[in-house]
């Protein structure tokens, strides 16, 4: 997620903005959402179908919480807990039974059973169904029906995250589900204009593509739930392009939350009588990665001791509290200190710009040089990175990019360093971050033999204590050998409704079916 970035005219307005309506607003009645029982929480992004198999947005994942329910849950320490399932045995390395709860509905009215469950994976891992599920699944070969309520997955390789991703991606839908898909005019069918039919909390009522979509909750939502039964009877997805406009609603209560918010903007509204402000943690972190193999135009970054100059160079610390703010925190490793087997115990680069000078001295540039660095995200982190690589010599040339052009650089072998974030798909574990930028793809800058075979002997444990300590080898020696320099976790500001009882995750999907009015 972006955040949004406005100009300081508009920074004075919006502070104005924010005395004003918060004046009036200091003797205002109960906010419109908790009068009318409908929470409405509003992005940028449109979202025209609710599926988020066919639309790769953060919004439809947050709306498939709400109206699917997936086999398995991560509670708050993400650790695998029953949903649709309601235990799991792994019968030896590469095959996984579950059994599947009796007695849950989908909102159609149809009862679930396995059938559906096997239904829905062989869908999505299916190629030919064109599922951005495919890319978190396709370690599964095939599911069976075993019984009425057991599914078993029989995979292609050992893959011991199985129950995070699981938990992760793939929400459950009746048998048959896609088979009254639209045909598209290129001759293509088009499954996520399927309506949507969930056992989830709540139920779509209506979409109004680019504006809106509304929910009610479930009230034959199925008991022991660990998502709890819902007790906001409407939640309302909104779409507002705006910054300005969504926080001039949010004050005057016609919306009840939002994200995003800039941290200036985020410290003025904490002044707003009705509002309330949250600044919580996320999986995302920020990096950046090198050119190791040269095959840029600037092959600066081959050598180790500039690496390392980088590293040293760089002011972590006053990133994390001028800028981002808590609870962000320093990053050593390429993953967040929240995911499984995720360590900060490797060597550190301490801010140090004499001894960065000195590397780069070593290294044949005393003078430092000029190079190209690629960004896409919070223009002022990478300025004040690039401030700090300025004192020590270094003349880093700023490229900022959409993220689609960032990515197309990194992937054609042009970016010789490039500022990037992760949020792992919100998946709480090493290989969805580490593992996914050093095994030898396209958005590999490394391609160390090394990491590449230890990664693959890690992942091809399902003993969680040998697979922390084989990851741990591998986060020392990507430190050691500085091929990235990570900075920061992210944090993310909330601002929300006083009315609204809620807490933010650091998933960064908001539970919206455990809030309430106060």
């Amino acid at each position: 997620m972006r955040q949004f970035v406005i100009s300081v005219a508009s920074r004075f307005t919006m502070a104005a903005s924010v005395a004003a309506v918060g004046a009036a607003l200091a003797s205002a009645s109960a906010i419109a959402g908790k009068k009318d029982d409908t929470l409405v929480w509003v992005t940028d992004r449109e979202n025209s179908i609710v599926d988020s198999s066919y639309l790769n947005s953060r919004e439809s994942v947050i709306l498939g919480t709400l109206i699917y329910d997936r086999l398995i849950h991560l509670d708050e320490k993400y650790q695998p807990a029953p949903l649709l399932a309601t235990k799991w045995t792994w019968v030896d390395d590469k095959t996984l039974d579950l059994d599947i709860r009796d007695g849950v509905k989908f909102h159609s009215g149809k009862a679930m059973t396995a059938e559906d469950v096997a239904y829905t994976f062989n869908f999505n891992i299916d190629k030919a169904s064109s599922s951005f599920n495919y890319a978190y699944l396709s370690w599964i070969e095939k599911a069976e029906v075993a019984a009425p309520y057991k599914i078993r997955l029989r995979m292609n390789k050992t893959f011991p995250a199985a129950l995070i991703y699981i938990a992760g991606s793939i929400n459950i839908m009746p048998k048959g589900h896609y088979d009254a898909a639209p045909v598209k005019p290129d001759g293509k069918k088009d499954f996520g204009a399927v309506p949507a039919d969930g056992t989830g909390p709540y139920r779509v009522v209506e979409i109004k593509p680019g504006e809106s979509v509304l929910m009610e909750k479930n009230a034959a939502y199925w008991e022991g739930s660990p998502k709890g039964k819902p007790q906001i009877g409407k939640i309302k997805f909104r779409t507002i392009k705006e910054a300005n406009t969504r926080l001039a609603e949010l004050m005057t209560g016609a919306i009840d939350w939002v994200w995003d918010v800039p941290r200036e903007q985020a410290e003025r509204l904490a002044a707003a009588p009705n509002l309330q402000v949250e600044n919580a943690k996320t999986l995302r972190f920020s990096y950046i990665s090198f050119d190791v193999q040269g095959v840029s135009p600037q092959k600066f970054f081959t050598d180790k001791r500039v690496r390392q100059a980088v590293a040293h160079a760089i002011n972590r610390e006053s990133l994390v509290k001028n800028l981002v703010g808590a609870p962000a925190e320093v990053v050593h490793t390429p993953c967040h200190p929240d995911q499984f087997a995720c360590t900060q115990d490797v060597p550190k680069y301490d801010y140090d710009p004499a001894k960065a000078k000195k590397l780069l001295t070593e290294a044949g540039y005393p003078n430092g040089f000029e190079f190209d660095l690629y960004a896409y995200r919070e223009r002022e982190y990478t300025e004040a990175i690039i401030g700090d690589l300025t004192k020590v010599g270094l003349k880093p040339r700023l490229n900022f990019l959409q993220y689609s052009a960032f990515n197309q650089a990194l992937t054609k072998g042009q970016m010789p360093a490039g500022n990037g974030t992760w949020g792992s798909s919100s998946i709480p574990d090493i290989s969805a971050a580490a593992g996914y930028f050093f095994t030898g793809t396209s958005e590999d800058m490394t391609k160390d033999p090394e990491t590449m075979r230890a990664i693959a002997e890690a992942d091809g444990t399902v003993d969680p204590e040998k697979r922390k300590a084989l990851w741990r080898q591998i986060q020392v020696r990507i430190a050691e050998e500085a091929f990235w320099v990570p900075l920061f976790s992210y944090a993310k500001f909330y601002v929300y409704s006083k009315d609204l009882d809620f807490k933010a995750t650091s998933d960064e999907v908001p539970q919206f079916y455990r809030a309430r009015w106060k």
